[in-house]
């Protein structure tokens, strides 16, 4: 049997720990802070892999970090496996499990185990008293950014026939399609946004297929939320349409059509739990909080710079959406609402602030949105 040399090297770890009698939780020096990455695909997807190994990167910057990452962990008792490794064998203190399908059972299983040790999952939702105290969740206002794409796709399109191509018909991935479409229909009220979900997070040929069938019918500019927008950018650029990019800069595999597009700035988020974790708070104790939320103003999203595709009155009208977003102006879901069966959603006079936990259990699409959430 041949060994990969991830295997050998964790082997040397191990021998190493248990000759100095140091394989504890705590397995590091207390100044350090160890933390642990765990990403359900590749790091360099140009999706929602990389930008957390980029906020990993962007942690590791300080002397006093330690960053330990593992890819291409399916959702499956895989990962509660590589939890235990990175506690036990790496000395990781804190965890950042990514994907959507790591939390439950998996975080919720270790983190009984390791009573000691935090555990942040990206998008969950905490509930006191139901969930252990070491665990915790973070997740970005991405759809502020996603709402400029919109813009920007609003005023760019010729058709004013938009695409958005999505995994699953789940809360955050529906907030981001309506989010888009608003954008796009506050520039351009006509403007239609035909949405495919494909199903998964990962499914390249399902994606290069869903935008050629989206092109084909004449829609002119495309964006997602899968986990790896590669193949639907590089499908837009060889077809020559508009592109706007999801979780990461992907400008580099659509020089000719990218616009613009919604990006995390995870190492905001890292530094920030990396912080609390050294000044000795924690989950359990209530000193680290237990949900963790925030947008443009706080850092937590960013959007890609314009392409040159990007006119100056589309430039204005995203820029002043953003200095709206900045200054804490601007509500995305207010009334009068209604979405795309013409239910009402909400009144005049009424709107969703980001905060609110209405967003975070959307199950409808709004008004302008050509599919269903049971596609």
């Amino acid at each position: 049997m041949i060994l990969s040399s991830a295997i050998i090297a964790r082997a040397f770890r191990v021998l190493a720990l248990l000759a100095t009698g140091w394989m504890t939780q705590h397995a590091v020096a207390a100044d350090k802070v160890t933390m642990g990455f765990i990403y359900v695909g590749p790091k360099d997807d140009y999706g929602y892999n990389q930008a957390h190994s980029q906020g990993c990167a962007g942690v590791q910057k300080l002397d006093w970090v330690k960053g330990v990452e593992e890819a291409s962990v399916p959702e499956t008792t895989a990962v509660q496996e590589t939890m235990r490794n990175m506690i036990n064998l790496d000395g990781a203190t804190v965890v950042f499990p990514t994907s959507f399908g790591y939390f439950d059972p998996h975080i919720l299983r270790v983190a009984k185990q390791f009573p000691k040790v935090q555990f942040l999952h990206c998008g969950g939702l905490y509930t006191e008293g139901k969930h252990p105290a070491n665990v915790g969740s973070y997740f970005g206002y991405i759809d502020e950014a996603v709402y400029i794409s919109g813009i920007v796709a609003g005023h760019t399109s010729r058709s004013g026939k938009l695409g958005f191509i999505a995994a699953k018909p789940i809360p955050q991935v529906l907030r981001n399609i309506n989010a888009f479409t608003l954008g796009a229909r506050s520039v351009r009220p006509t403007a239609t946004v035909q949405v495919i979900f494909t199903g998964d997070w990962a499914m390249p040929v399902k994606e290069a297929e869903s935008a050629t069938s989206l092109i084909n019918q004449g829609v002119d500019v495309l964006t997602c939320h899968v986990d790896s927008p590669k193949v639907i950018l590089e499908t837009a650029e060889r077809r020559g349409i508009y592109v706007c990019g999801y979780h990461a800069d992907g400008s580099k595999l659509a020089p000719k059509g990218y616009l613009t597009g919604a990006e995390w700035n995870w190492s905001k988020v890292y530094t920030d739990y990396a912080g609390w974790v050294r000044a000795g708070k924690s989950l359990a104790a209530g000193t680290i909080p237990h949900l963790v939320r925030g947008g443009l103003k706080e850092g937590f999203v960013k959007c890609s710079d314009y392409g040159p595709a990007v006119g100056e009155e589309a430039r204005k009208k995203a820029d002043a959406a953003k200095a709206a977003f900045m200054s804490g102006t601007m509500v995305i879901f207010k009334g009068p609402l209604v979405d795309n069966g013409g239910k009402a959603i909400l009144p005049a006079g009424k709107e969703y602030k980001q905060q609110d936990l209405e967003l975070e259990s959307m199950g409808w699409l709004v008004e302008g949105v050509i599919g269903s959430t049971k596609s």
